[in-house]
């Protein structure tokens, strides 16, 4: 320690004392201290602020310290004293009246007036000038701002007259404390005008109109203009201005009464008011309240005051500054008050008492006799004013205000006003206060009466002799739930009760608080754990965490706070399932919370919490069984059977988690205690609970609490097994999906357990019952059908395994009729249909296996590839999607049953049955396989494409079942390397990588059915990507890989011929393509891909409607149209024929592009016809009458040496029948027009 000192003295005195000043504060919190010092020593050396950015960083800055602005502080004369010099000496230099200070002072300000918000007034303003020659300076100043017009309001745009006029404000603020007689400062207190001791001098009228006019302000002026009247007019030299503004202020009041005045002015005065009794002289201030009090009562009742709660607070505040002046300062010699604590004193180990955990704690010091006698240390000869009572009356109405921040201003007031009160008095008011929390009173009663009694315990108001009293109150409080409607109120309640026990082991020693800690610990921790809002939860762990670390002597304390801390109880779920289950294995805190779940959450409003509650209690179950199974589940049951839906509910979902719970903790069921828990289910279905509203949420129980007691294996009569098979497959056919997953999952155990073992045919009833309901006409009876095979265990699906699959199978694929369509049945198809796969070939000893894996090879397979195709959209979207993400999953886990048969990994197979059968899973498959994954994974859904990538990377570098057969596979294996990070991957990763698969004709095709889908698709960011990887790849080599794209093109266009959810993103991909010279110079490709285009394009954009079809498809007639016969002629005829298309718009498009093409190619008419040709092309509106239009392009034909005849059978406009046709068809140009229009989706 020494040698420390030594090295601090030498490196003292090698730096003068600013430079060591600069050290410590670089080594603080401020990270960008060096950035602001530059900044502020460029402004100190310049004069002032050169740059308004420079402004703008510095604020940027400071505001990041908001809610940490004790950071700051250590900086603040290093900013503030530059400043405000800089102020100063350029208002003398420049003078005040100058518009150039103004100019300088505003940037200035508006860093001070930050720094202000940030750490507060009174931190900033103790760096303030405060010279008396400066009070002048400073009224001239805010005189010359005052004058000046603020340009905007907002301010991220300030022009600095608002921080300005609020610098200016606070500077006066400390000014007009200087300790001489104004009178004698004021330079015009000589000026013949002045009339001495009758008015105040010139300089304070100045300040009082100054204040006057910010009083009315809406801005943060009215709040400091309060503060500087308050210290202006409470100077002992300022009674005749206080009288003045005493005056001003009840005219204000009366002007209120008749609404004749601004409701900013009105808050102002009230404020200022408040202010001035706050700090005012009780001797001056005790002749003059009466008036005040009288006219702010009245206004408190007025229509104003209840329309506005920052007014009611207002004058709470200013209601319990006139009951402190009223009543003489003292410090009551009966308040609580905890001995001193010192480690070096001997006061801590004279009156310290050490608990059982070996802390020490200090008792408190009172007065502990009866408020009934005459115990108390009264003061003599005091008599307490009749105001007293009438001030008391309106705060305790303030705690009943309906805004929190009333509440909270009356409750200080209380406790403000009853430490100036006799212990007599005091404990009226106590009893007052605990009056708010009786059955009548709202929720605002109850916030403000805990807020005013954490008031009075911090304060030592609140002796220990009241708390049997006030103990149960705060246990009621800390559980108030009120319910309203469909939802409830409290949680304000139970914060500030929490806050209450807060204040408690703040304020009181140990061996006071020692017979009210065991009450009060299970109440704050069941709050922690169960309290359904995360700042309940924490407040309720904060007083407990202050109540061990200052009482010590919490039940287990230590262990439990570092359980419950703030991080662990911001999630719901963990609370419930994880903190409160480590606490609860303390008998002290394992019935409470037993309870609280039993009586308050199982029975909530919110159905989420209910569910969470009831596993909850089950999680409880270990750590007493006994009660468990003879106390609560004894309770539970009747509750099942309740009128309250939230209670039945939640009774229902408790009794089977704690059934499930109780099996699981080997407790036996005695033969009374099963038929009660089979009767519960019968016995809803008589009640008919199902009915009406919440019917769903009870099926979804029931069938919850069928699991449940299927799992524990509870005996049940067989009339009763068939009662909750038959609910099983109502809750199967509900259109609830939620509903008909909790039955699946319940049939799942059900049948397994009193189906499978017992003597009868009840198992074929039930496989033929949902094997024909795969072709019902009921939707929702397929969907649950399909999902009950699913789960079917192997001893039933062994004897019909063939029609079950190939049942399966036929439900997977699309309906003929429309209305017959149901998405969710083919996923639910899907998903079942690999399961009971997965579920036969896992059986041992199956004599069937071969039949059953070549009928997965052969059916299987070949559905989950069809599925890979469904693309069924309806209102709601790609629905076909659901089918495509299960048919890959589907794909995948049945790859993995083939290719584990060949390396004969199943389950009880023979490695020399291999001979039996032919290899499974060969190339052929596996290219299938892989070809139609990568094509999800490069289509336009990002979950489907992500889904499918992870899908992807699981078959390549599956470590325990190989996947044979594979293409290829290095390339792949490259391409989707095993790494965690690539699943998380954007697109921009997936498609550069999987674009290489066009590479291989084995994947060609498939990979660019896929690809095309998302560039030619709506998503801007995706179609960027997808055509810029496209290029990316056809860059990297010859002519080759165009060829090839070009043929995969034309198979795509072929394949799926008048599908335009594919052919128009192909026609727009190959536009793309096109546009970048791509396919162009590729030798042979005339013939061999741009003839077969065309004739595509001719029959695609026949009688087509689509103008995004048909536009792509003119876009691709122009960029061909250069290229040599007879791609040239045909392109051209192609473009002339739809000059007289039915579509003005589309006569448009074809036009611009055949101008086009005739400009940049003036070799495909003759030269002599060229200029005429262009002519036309521009020079008519082709958006006109379709007649004009039909022999202009004669015309073109004529020039383009065209047959004119074959051009117009092109567009079915020749003569004959068809011409009258189309005539009569097209005769109403608008019409047409319209049903474009409406066709193209606007």
């Amino acid at each position: 320690m020494e040698e420390a000192a030594s090295a601090l003295g030498t490196e003292g005195r090698d730096d003068d004392e600013y430079e060591s000043k600069e050290r410590v504060l670089i080594k603080c919190f401020l990270k960008e201290w060096e950035l602001v010092k530059s900044l502020l020593d460029g402004i100190a050396s310049n004069g002032g602020v050169v740059d308004s950015s420079d402004v703008q960083k510095i604020r940027s800055i400071l505001d990041k310290y908001q809610e940490q602005g004790e950071l700051l502080e250590p900086y603040l004369e290093c900013i503030v004293s530059p400043l405000m010099y800089i102020i100063r000496t350029k208002a003398v230099q420049l003078g005040v009246d100058s518009g150039e200070i103004l100019k300088i002072m505003k940037p200035l300000c508006i860093i001070i007036y930050t720094l202000v918000t940030v750490c507060g007034y009174k931190s900033v303003i103790k760096f303030f000038p405060h010279q008396v020659s400066d009070l002048e300076l400073a009224v001239s100043l805010l005189e010359n701002c005052h004058s000046s017009v603020s340009n905007s309001s907002l301010r991220q745009e300030s022009t600095g007259e608002m921080e300005t006029k609020c610098v200016m404000l606070l500077w006066l603020y400390i000014l007009v404390l200087v300790p001489f007689d104004i009178s004698t400062i004021d330079t015009n207190a000589g000026e013949s005008t002045y009339l001495g001791g009758l008015e105040p001098p010139p300089l304070v009228l100045k300040l009082l109109g100054f204040s006057k006019d910010y009083l009315g302000s809406a801005g943060p002026m009215r709040r400091i203009s309060c503060l500087l009247l308050a210290r202006l007019v409470t100077r002992p030299d300022m009674s005749i201005a206080f009288n003045s503004f005493r005056e001003w202020g009840n005219q204000v009041y009366a002007d209120a009464a008749e609404q004749q005045v601004d409701h900013f002015r009105l808050l102002g005065v009230v404020e200022a008011f408040a202010s001035v009794f706050k700090v005012g002289s009780r001797k001056t201030l005790i002749n003059v309240y009466a008036e005040t009090w009288k006219k702010s009562s009245v206004l408190l009742k007025s229509t104003a005051a209840s329309r506005s709660p920052l007014l009611r607070k207002l004058l709470m505040k200013l209601f319990q500054n006139i009951g402190l002046v009223c009543l003489r300062p003292r410090s009551p010699s009966w308040r609580y008050k905890i001995a001193n604590k010192s480690f070096g004193g001997g006061s801590l180990l004279g009156h310290a008492g050490a608990d059982d955990t070996g802390c020490l704690s200090c008792p408190g010091k009172y007065s502990g006799i009866d408020v009934a006698g005459e115990g108390y240390p009264e003061e003599e000869g005091e008599e307490i004013p009749d105001i007293i009572e009438e001030i008391i009356e309106l705060l305790l109405s303030g705690l009943r205000d309906s805004d929190t921040v009333v509440r909270w201003s009356a409750a200080k007031g209380i406790g403000r006003i009853a430490s100036r009160l006799t212990a007599a008095l005091s404990e009226d008011v106590l009893s007052s206060v605990l009056e708010l929390f009786s059955h009548g009173e709202g929720d605002g009663s109850w916030h403000g009466g805990s807020l005013a009694l954490a008031e009075l315990a911090r304060r030592g108001l609140l002796l220990p002799s009241s708390f049997p009293r006030v103990v149960p109150v705060i246990a009621k409080a800390l559980h108030y739930d009120v319910r309203r409607g469909p939802h409830s109120i409290g949680s304000h309640v139970r914060d500030a009760a929490a806050y209450v026990c807060w204040a408690f082991g703040r304020a009181y020693s140990f061996m006071d608080m020692k017979a009210v800690l065991g009450q009060l610990a299970p109440h704050l921790l069941t709050i922690a754990c169960y309290d359904r809002e995360v700042n309940c939860r924490r407040a309720a762990a904060a007083a407990f965490q202050e109540n061990v670390g200052r009482q010590g002597s919490f039940p287990h304390g230590i262990d439990l706070v570092n359980t419950a801390d703030y991080f662990s109880l911001a999630s719901r779920s963990n609370s419930y399932l994880h903190v409160a289950v480590h606490i609860a294995q303390h008998k002290e805190y394992l019935f409470p919370f037993s309870e609280e779940l039993l009586f308050c959450k199982i029975s909530h409003w919110e159905k989420s919490l209910r569910e969470l509650a009831s596993q909850a209690l089950s999680s409880l179950v270990n750590y007493d069984v006994e009660y468990f199974a003879e106390c609560i589940l004894e309770k539970i049951f009747p509750r099942t059977l309740s009128p309250d839906l939230c209670m039945r509910h939640g009774a229902t979902l408790a009794a089977g988690e704690l059934i499930l719970a109780l099996h699981c903790c080997g407790f036996v069921f005695t033969a009374e205690k099963q038929k009660k828990i089979s009767v519960v289910v019968p016995s809803i279905e008589k009640a008919r609970l199902y009915r009406g509203k919440g019917g769903e949420m009870m099926r979804a129980a029931v069938s919850r609490y069928i699991e449940c007691m299927s799992l524990a294996g509870i005996s049940l009569p067989q009339k009763i097994k068939g009662t909750l098979l038959e609910t099983l497959n109502e809750n199967l056919r509900h259109p609830n999906p939620q509903i008909q997953s909790s039955a699946v999952s319940a049939l799942k155990h059900f049948v397994a357990v009193y189906l499978l073992k017992s003597d009868s045919d009840d198992f074929a009833a039930v496989m033929h019952k949902h094997i024909s309901l795969l072709k019902d006409s009921n939707v929702a009876a397929r969907r649950g059908s399909a999902l009950a095979l699913g789960v079917m265990p192997p001893e039933f699906l062994t004897r019909s395994w063939e029609v079950v699959i190939r049942k399966l199978c036929d439900a997977c694929e699309i309906q003929d009729d429309p209305e017959d369509r149901d998405v969710e049945s083919r996923v639910n198809s899907v998903r079942s249909l690999v399961k009971v796969c997965e579920t036969l070939t896992q059986v041992e000893n199956c004599e069937f296996k071969s039949r059953l894996l070549l009928l997965v090879r052969n059916e299987v397979m070949k559905t989950l590839f069809m599925a890979l195709d469904d693309y069924s959209v309806d209102k709601r979207g790609d629905v076909g999607s659901w089918v495509r993400e299960a048919a890959v999953e589907g794909l995948e886990r049945c790859t993995y049953i083939l290719s584990s048969r060949d390396s004969g990994q199943l389950s009880g197979g023979d490695p020399s049955s291999k001979i039996e059968t032919p290899d499974l899973f060969d190339q052929e498959l596996a290219v299938r396989l892989v070809g139609g994954i990568a094509k999800q994974a490069v289509e336009r859904l990002d979950k489907l494409r992500e889904y499918a990538v992870r899908t992807f990377q699981r078959l390549l570098h599956n470590k325990s079942c190989f996947v044979p057969c594979i293409p290829h596979r290095e390339v792949l294996e490259g391409l989707i390397p095993n790494d965690a990070g690539f699943q998380s991957s954007a697109s921009t990763l997936y498609f550069p990588r999987l674009v290489q698969l066009l590479q291989f004709n084995c994947y060609s095709k498939l990979v660019l059915c896929g690809l095309v889908i998302s560039i030619g698709g709506l998503q801007d960011s995706l179609r960027k990507t997808a055509a810029s990887s496209l290029l990316g790849y056809l860059q990297e080599s010859d002519s080759d890989r165009e060829r090839a794209l070009g043929v995969d093109l034309l198979w795509i266009l072929r394949r799926h011929k008048k599908c335009d959810r594919i052919i128009l993103p192909t026609l727009k991909t190959i536009e793309i393509l096109l546009s970048k010279n791509f396919l162009m110079g590729v030798e042979d490709n005339t013939k061999e891909f741009f003839v077969p285009l065309i004739d595509i394009l001719a029959v695609e954009l026949k009688g087509t409607k689509d103008f995004s079809k048909l536009h792509a498809g003119l876009s691709i007639l122009g960029y061909v149209a250069p290229l040599p016969e007879p791609v040239k002629s045909l392109s051209l005829s192609k473009l002339i024929s739809f000059l007289a298309h039915r579509y003005p718009k589309i006569r448009r498009a074809a036009a611009d592009q055949l101008y086009l093409v005739l400009l940049q190619n003036g070799s495909l008419l003759p030269e002599e016809n060229l200029e005429e040709a262009l002519e036309i092309l521009t020079g008519i509106c082709w958006e006109g009458e379709l007649d004009s239009a039909k022999s202009q392009r004669l015309r073109l034909c004529q020039l383009a040496c065209i047959d004119s005849s074959a051009v117009a059978l092109e567009t079915g406009q020749g003569g004959g029948k068809s011409s009258i046709r189309d005539s009569a068809l097209f005769a109403d140009e608008k019409f047409s027009y319209s049903e474009l229009v409406e066709s193209s989706g606007y």
